[in-house]
């Protein structure tokens, strides 16, 4: 009787053994089926993503290509559908905002502290502009400069008249560019050129250095714009500053015609054509046309 009941017990086990091995076998034959279905979706919408993007690219230039990928968990269904250009793992694409925004630089100082003062100005040796571009590297394009270290608080910019003085060109910029630097300050060097190659009526040049501000030059309206040839323009702007700035009660008999004239002969009647603008390394050049001067009366 008690072996019976044994055999019965040993009977039972083994059936139950028995669908657990077959309910496993079905629970593997399930997985199985279902990554197997979607490695298939995988592969057909990547087969159908590179041939789309090549009828595209073909048809339209556009040249981008796009395919499907499934970058979620094994069991989902769902596709991903991401550029050809875009890496395919999440964690290596580029995040947004890792870059820290550099610090604001600080205001350069009033008096900077690498002021030099008087120089030795000498013209012995022979200046090119090749050396003027290595004494100067952090002159960018058109004579233009910034201080690197601090932020600038004034833009300057610095106006030469010039005319058929190319070698006193090279000298000027070979002292004023280090000059500029030193004083920290945002500057750019603009040369204006008078076209042409007419003959002027005396052998030499004469000029002047102005130091007015905006409100001061144009309470004056500029310089005159009627005086050809040598040196007259000088005395007029100097009458015209005079008038404004200290004027006694008897000073108009002694100044002859700047008074009538100062108000109609300048800036509101300036006229000249741009010819071209050019960007050297060291400075910008600005040709014009001003024209030509008026006829001389014919005497009698």
């Amino acid at each position: 009787m008690t072996r019976l009941m044994l055999g019965r017990t040993l009977e039972r086990i083994c059936k139950g053994v028995l669908l657990l091995c077959l309910l496993h076998f079905l629970i593997m034959m399930i997985l199985y089926f279902d990554v197997y279905s979607q490695r298939f979706d995988l592969f057909s919408r990547f087969n159908n993503g590179r041939n789309g993007s090549r009828n595209n690219g073909s048809g339209t230039g556009s040249g981008h290509h796009y395919y499907y990928y499934n970058l979620s968990r094994p069991n989902a269904t769902s596709a991903t559908y991401l550029a050809a250009a875009e890496q395919l793992v999440p964690s290596l694409q580029p995040e947004n905002n890792q870059t820290p925004s550099p610090k604001p630089l600080p205001p350069c100082p009033e008096n900077p502290p690498g002021l030099v003062g008087r120089l030795l100005i000498e013209f012995s040796s022979q200046m090119t502009m090749e050396r003027l571009q290595k004494e100067n590297p952090n002159v960018t394009e058109g004579g233009r400069y910034k201080p690197p270290d601090c932020r600038p608080r004034w833009k300057v910019a610095i106006i030469i008249p010039f005319r058929h003085r190319e070698n006193h060109l090279k000298y000027w910029l070979h002292y004023l560019h280090p000059i500029l630097r030193r004083q920290k300050i945002d500057y750019g060097i603009y040369i204006i050129n008078q076209v042409g190659r007419q003959e002027l009526p005396y052998a030499g040049y004469f000029g002047g250095v102005s130091g007015l501000s905006k409100k001061q030059f144009l309470k004056i309206n500029g310089f005159p714009n009627e005086y050809w040839g040598w040196g007259g323009e000088d005395d007029d702007i100097y009458n015209r500053h005079q008038c404004v700035k200290f004027l006694p009660q008897n000073l108009f008999n002694k100044i002859q015609n700047t008074k009538n004239t100062m108000k109609k002969d300048g800036i509101s009647s300036l006229t000249y054509k741009l010819v071209q603008v050019k960007k050297y390394p060291m400075y910008t050049n600005i040709s014009v046309e001003i024209g030509k001067p008026p006829p001389r009366p014919i005497k009698g």
